[in-house]
């Protein structure tokens, strides 16, 4: 018979209560497993950007284009380094519910200026450049529909039809691409802007954004106020920021997510540290006898304390871990469908890091006011409750 042996069957005397307690501290942690993945996913683009790396929209909002001439432009200013274009496709395959993130983009100066993010094989980089009906595709793109380099697929848009009145155009898949950094989306696909803007049926000579790389972060408050007072007082007048603060700010439409994940997470830990650590004091009330006796057989203060903590910390693990697992389970099969939306979606390891250690606060602050309570109880004051 040793401490661990006690704490588990005082933790299990009364079993329905026990189970009960686990139940409520399962479905906290599988609230933040969740709600802590998704955060994690609607930032990761602020995380993968670059310091270097800005962007040039529509000074009205980012749905509304920018002339296809502004790209040259720009590209003079001195200070830049690298710069592409954007135009959204907003694309779908076979029916409009299997939504595909697509874009229009300059081959050559996209591939350049992503090469931090992403791996392009030579001969991927070389045929996208080569083929004007040429698609490239993200490997979890391609993953999650089975394709492969070579095979011809119709790509719908919601939003661009052809001068014919078709709303599908027919690509050839030339190549993929990896990952490189892990916050990286292979969730797209990239079409070339040329073929693109040849056969759409109107918006000709737009595009929707354009990408930037500085040649140092010090130029780049220069630049912005460059590119900006260039077309200031123009039709098309430019908002020019950091690749981080749009990523931010495109997450932002979506709602303040990590204001929603912090009031929902404490307002779920709150109500459960207040059952538990009510239910943990009246507990050791119900023990005082058996403290009492604990201690004439030469069992310490401390002793009983940290045997009320270890009960408490062991019931938060018992509870916790599974609503882990719970997180990991929904996170499994809701991942494929929101793929397009949160590509990143996954229940990353310093998040259960952390519900881990939130697991031992937890248990820390339950059982602190009973097991000191437990602690202090004096041996004649305990026999005398029996």
């Amino acid at each position: 018979m040793n401490d661990f042996v006690l704490i588990r069957k005082n933790l299990f005397r009364r079993k329905l209560r026990a189970i009960l307690m686990m139940v409520s501290i399962l479905i906290a942690f599988a609230i933040f497993g969740v709600l802590a993945s998704f955060e994690r996913a609607f930032n990761a683009g602020q995380d993968r950007a670059t310091p270097d790396r800005l962007v040039v929209l529509n000074k009205i909002n980012f749905t509304q284009p920018l002339p296809i001439s502004y790209y040259n432009r720009v590209a003079a200013i001195d200070g830049v380094a690298q710069i592409t274009h954007f135009s959204w496709f907003g694309g779908y395959y076979q029916e409009p519910r299997n939504f595909i993130a697509a874009f229009a983009v300059d081959p050559e100066h996209w591939m350049n200026l992503r090469d931090s993010d992403f791996v392009f094989s030579p001969e991927a980089r070389a045929a996208f450049i080569r083929e004007r009906t040429g698609v490239l595709v993200g490997a979890r793109l391609m993953e999650k529909w089975g394709w492969k380099v070579g095979d011809h697929i119709p790509i719908s848009s919601s939003i661009w039809s052809q001068k014919n009145g078709s709303h599908a155009w027919d690509f050839i898949i030339v190549g993929s691409f990896t990952a490189r950094i892990p916050q990286a989306d292979t969730n797209v696909m990239l079409m070339g802007y040329d073929y693109f803007n040849e056969t759409r049926s109107f918006g000709k000579d737009l595009i929707s954004w354009l990408a930037l790389r500085t040649t140092s972060v010090a130029a780049n408050e220069r630049v912005i106020d460059t590119i900006d007072g260039m077309f200031a007082n123009s039709p098309w007048e430019t908002t020019t920021d950091s690749e981080k603060a749009f990523s931010k700010a495109f997450a932002a439409q979506l709602g303040n997510v990590a204001l929603i994940v912090e009031l929902v997470v404490g307002a779920a830990f709150l109500t459960i540290l207040m059952i538990v650590g009510n239910t943990m004091v009246m507990t050791v009330r119900e023990r005082t006898s058996e403290i009492g006796v604990l201690k004439t057989l030469g069992f310490s203060g401390g002793r009983i304390l940290r045997m009320v903590l270890g009960e408490s910390i062991l019931l938060a693990l018992l509870g916790g871990l599974p609503g882990l697992g719970v997180a990991l389970l929904m996170i499994t099969r809701v991942r494929d469908s929101l793929m397009s939306f949160v590509p990143t979606l996954s229940l990353y390891p310093d998040i259960a890091a952390a519900a881990v250690g939130l697991m031992v606060v937890f248990g820390i602050i339950t059982g602190l006011v009973p097991a000191l309570n437990a602690m202090r109880l004096n041996i004649v004051t305990a026999l005398g409750r029996s």
